[in-house]
């Protein structure tokens, strides 16, 4: 797929044609700064968790510092899945199913998309879902 310049300034509009070229290299930038982002955290995650093997010598320091330690990984480990979702994202973009609800085949919403561009659903097939949830987990 030819890389389209986006200007910096570039919104996706409803006025356009859904998914053309300019609203995939706009998904695919957000995609992969974000990705980037997340890998320059994970980063800083595990240098801070590698420098940090100082022995404590009070029982609730070691016990604070623990706890920290925990957040940290369930953080990293949230990034982790993040990272696989926009992996699976950029790879939609380039097979062309991107913006489409996996279930309905519909568009989803260009809201939806720039507040959660891993979205695979869309939002009403997302709150369909989750409706179907809530009841299978009260059974």
């Amino acid at each position: 797929m030819p890389n389209t310049d986006v200007p910096s300034d570039y919104v996706p509009s409803d006025d356009e044609e859904f998914m053309n070229e300019r609203q995939r290299e706009y998904f695919r930038k957000k995609l992969q700064d974000w990705k980037g982002s997340l890998l320059a955290d994970s980063k800083d995650t595990l240098s801070h968790l590698q420098t940090e093997t100082v022995s404590l010598p009070d029982v609730a320091d070691r016990a604070s510092a623990e706890t920290d330690k925990n957040i940290e990984l369930r953080a990293r480990d949230r990034q982790r899945k993040l990272i696989s979702k926009i992996d699976a994202a950029l790879r939609r973009i380039e097979d062309g199913s991107y913006g489409y609800c996996d279930e309905t085949g519909e568009p989803i919403s260009l809201g939806r998309l720039m507040a959660r561009p891993v979205a695979t659903l869309s939002l009403e097939a997302q709150e369909r879902h989750e409706r179907s949830e809530r009841i299978h987990r009260d059974d």
